[in-house]
Parts: C-alpha cells; structure tokens; sequence
C-alpha cells in the first residue's frame, strides 16, 4: 500500500511546491483535481490537453519526485436538473477522461450525482425515506430515467479513452451514498463503476466501513483516508441529519476529522487489515477536510499515522501450518 494525498487542500500553492512538500513528509502518490467541486489550479485540464510540451512537463514534475498519480478527480453533479450547471459539470467528466488516458491513469473518481424530482426540476432532490409514496416515485423516476441512462452512457465513453475505473464517492446527497446503492448502479451499467470508498461519508450515516469493505469486495478501485468524529452529545439529541454549516463544529453532531483524531489506530489497522483481506493493495489518498487543523500540520499528523499503520511488504504467507 501507498500513502498518497488529494492535492485540491494545497490548492493555494503552485504546483512544484506543492509536490515538494508532500514528498518531503513521506508522499509517494498524489490525487488531482480537475474541476468541477474540486479546484484545478494544478492540472488545469484545457492547457495540458491543448500542449504537450505542459503535458510532459506536468508528468515530469511528479515522476521527478518519486511518485505516481493514483487518480483524477472531478468529484461533480452532471445530471443536476439545471442543465447548464450538469453540461459544465458533465464535460469536465469528459475532459478528464481524456486527460486521464494521455497521463495513462486508469481511474476517475467522482459522485454519482443527483437529478431533480421531475423533468422540469430546478435544485437536486436527495430521497432519504420511503413515505409518503410522493419519494419512491421520486427514486424511480430518478434511477430510471437519469441515473442509469446517463451512466450507461458514460461507461462506454470511458472504455473508449481505456478507462476501466469510475470510483463514485459514496455520498449523502446524491443517489449513490452507500455500499447498497454503488452496487445498484454496478450492478445496472457494468463494472467500470466502483468504489472510491471513503469511510468518513460512512461513519456518521451509522455505516461499519469494514462490514462495507467486505460488501464491496472487487468493486473498490480507490479509497480515500479522512476521518470523522461523532459528538454524541449532539447526535443523541439531534441526530446525525446535520445541516449546521461545518465552521459551527462544537454544535455540529460530527465533523470531518485528519485520520486518527475520530478514530484511533485499533479502527485503522482494522480497516487497511479488511483492505488487503478483500484484494485491494493501492493508494490511500488523504483528503484533509480536518478545520481544526492547518493543512500542513493535518497532513504531516495524518501521513504519519497512515505510515505507521498501512503494509509496506507484500503479504505474508502461512509458513507455519
């Protein structure tokens, strides 16, 4: 296994800096962003698919240091019900499925996404519970008339530029949030989709991200390592549905967490332990959403956790039975 970083949090820094301080805190893989939610202040996809002299130089720039780029994210909503705001979206997606095979990386990561509650919806409608029936009328038009159509479409695209990995974040708000969910979508267009799998989305819903590891064996291409603290004392009283902006973290009924701040090392060994028991071996890209930490010190605490716990030699073998 690897530790890498999602660059988007060192956004504010040229890109040169940027990589020189990952690699100088133990950084061997980096996670771009190129539009979209994130920033692209360091892929900037236009300029490097129009010039190849950028192109080659944005490469060099990574393999100089040692490392390698585990994936491109434009973690979007292309099917969001104002179509102009799901075209912006939905050809940064194709932009970055381009860029992806000149760098010859074989993922793209991003959300599933979240239509409206009708064709002449204007704001996304995310479907948490079955009654009164007005939802599940919702949820089907939603999945069988957007949703799958649109994915099935986007599969084929991505396989024509050999991109054989879209790792959807599971992700309340949009209409893949959780193991049941990224398996109906697998399930309905095919295995180009899988798992971005980051277990903070996980730990306030009340999900066990190892039981979903398991869950999701084979359909997990790339995981994301950020954390998540529940505070019990508001939860209990107001459940985990938390529309509090994130700067009010003492009210909040949880808050993104640097790994190890939400849970410890027990949790983490487990967690990267179930990793390998399932077949994946790659990067855990740190993504610092932590606003009780600098970005800095985040991620110089977080990567030496994740050192200390990941696998760095191949498996074992049972030598002794």
């Amino acid at each position: 296994m690897k530790v890498g970083v999602f660059t988007a949090i060192l956004n504010d820094q040229p890109l040169e800096k940027a990589l020189d301080f990952l690699a100088s805190i133990g950084v061997t893989a980096v996670e771009f962003g190129t539009g979209a939610y994130p920033p692209d202040a360091h892929t900037k996809p236009d300029d490097l698919l129009a010039d190849k002299g950028k192109l080659a130089a944005f490469k060099q720039a990574v393999a100089s240091r040692g490392m390698e780029i585990s994936s491109l994210s434009c973690h979007g909503n292309p099917i969001h019900p104002d179509k102009e705001f799901a075209q912006s979206h939905h050809d940064i997606f194709r932009k970055t499925l381009k860029l992806a095979e000149l760098l010859e990386v074989p993922r793209v990561t991003t959300f599933s996404g979240c239509p409206g509650d009708g064709p002449s919806a204007t704001y996304p409608n995310w479907v948490t519970c079955p009654w009164p029936d007005d939802f599940l009328k919702v949820l089907e038009w939603q999945w069988n008339e957007v949703v799958i159509p649109y994915w099935a479409r986007e599969v084929e695209v991505a396989k024509s530029h050999g991109i054989n990995q879209i790792c959807l974040e599971m992700h309340p708000g949009f209409v893949v949030y959780n193991g049941e969910t990224l398996l109906k979508l697998r399930n309905a267009v095919g295995p180009v989709i899988g798992a971005n799998f980051d277990p903070s989305h996980l730990f306030w819903q009340g999900i066990d991200p190892v039981r979903s590891l398991r869950d999701l064996k084979g359909a997990i291409y790339h995981v994301h390592a950020k954390d998540t603290r529940v505070y019990e004392e508001n939860s209990l009283r107001n459940g985990v549905l938390d529309t509090k902006p994130y700067s009010q973290e003492a009210d909040r009924a949880w808050i993104f967490r640097t790994v190890g701040y939400g849970h410890g090392a027990d949790f983490w060994g487990h967690f990267v332990s179930t990793l390998r028991l399932i077949g994946y071996d790659g990067v855990l890209s740190m993504e610092h959403e932590d606003s009780l930490m600098t970005p800095s010190e985040g991620l110089k605490k977080g990567v030496k956790f994740l050192q200390d716990i990941i696998m760095h030699e191949p498996k074992g073998v049972v030598s002794w039975a």
